[in-house]
């Protein structure tokens, strides 16, 4: 049980990763509150953990609005009486040519992949301060590595992800930890976001040819969660061994 006793909130845990890292963490004895834009699908996540005996509550949550994280992060320590470890995990990626000039779906991932992770850190950072321990752990993707066709907006999303946990980590001092988890191509619903059809075609073939199952992710989170107090993990980078 090696998250016994942890508390932690997970973004976007109504499927793919969120989903399988709030499983996993209720496995391992910790308290998951589940947050998704898509509340009913948070709800079934927390019912699957409560019904393997885990403890788990549920909320909907739009990580581009700054209020709803905050009401999260109060609604966590009410329920809970602490928050140990924040997964901005909650990310889209509506990839399409930048001739394709898709404007609202690039402020849209500017909005949640950018925007979301900063107001996950806003409300949960004071909490962490006041406790004197607590610890993120945000998703960018192997796209802030490497830079595709198609990809350069939601590429730039997640730069800006490793960006602003690399300078978070730099501020934490000795008590907070901030860790960035890197997938690569990973088997989640991912390409149902993607409007141009020949890249959503690409990317659904990617996947199953070679798309890792979200848990390999999941357990990436733990380990990090996982290491001693004093111990920060600072990026986790996971690929298929089929991805150049």
């Amino acid at each position: 049980m090696r998250l016994a006793d942890k508390v932690a909130i997970v973004t976007g845990g109504g499927s793919g990763i969120g989903r399988a890292a709030a499983l996993l963490f209720a496995r391992e004895g910790a308290s998951v509150l589940v947050a998704d834009i898509e509340g009913d699908a948070a709800g079934r996540t927390a019912a699957a953990i409560e019904a393997a005996g885990g403890r788990a509550s549920s909320f909907r949550l739009d990580v581009s609005k700054a209020a709803e994280a905050e009401a999260l992060t109060a609604a966590c320590v009410e329920r809970y009486g602490r928050l140990d470890v924040l997964i901005n995990n909650a990310g889209i990626g509506p990839i399409s040519p930048l001739d394709d000039l898709r404007v609202d779906e690039w402020d849209a991932m500017v909005d949640v992949n950018v925007k979301g992770v900063l107001h996950g850190i806003a409300a949960a950072l004071p909490v962490f301060r006041a406790q004197g321990s607590g610890h993120f752990v945000n998703t960018a993707s192997t796209a802030a590595h490497t830079i595709r066709p198609a990809m350069a907006v939601y590429s730039a999303t997640k730069m800006a992800v490793r960006a602003i946990s690399e300078g978070l980590r730099q501020e934490a001092g000795p008590n907070l930890r901030v860790t960035v988890i890197t997938p690569g191509m990973t088997d989640t619903g991912f390409a149902d976001d993607i409007s141009n059809p020949e890249v959503r075609a690409q990317i659904a073939a990617s996947k199953t040819d070679f798309g890792m199952p979200p848990a390999a992710i999941a357990h990436a989170m733990a380990y990090a969660i996982a290491q001693p107090p004093e111990v920060d993990v600072g990026e986790v980078i996971v690929r298929p061994t089929a991805q150049s």
